[in-house]
């Protein structure tokens, strides 16, 4: 027996809101870990996905003028 699908190509809100509550904890994460970071850019598409350009420090290597 095949289960229907609710699914129909459109974001939620629910869904719409878990992605913006993840990029959130990532920001989070990064300041806890004391990661230096910029954000180039953020956009968010109309399917609610975020499609950030980031510059960050790996592995506490000094950053230099790279961030700013």
């Amino acid at each position: 027996m095949r289960e229907s699908s609710l699914h129909d190509g459109e974001t939620t809100e629910y869904a719409k809101q878990f992605i913006r509550q993840e990029y959130e904890k990532y920001k989070a994460q990064l300041d806890r870990n004391r990661t230096q970071y910029k954000i180039v850019s953020e956009v968010t598409n109309e399917d609610g996905s975020i499609v950030i350009e980031i510059k960050k420090q790996y592995n506490s290597t000094p950053v230099g003028d790279y961030l700013k």
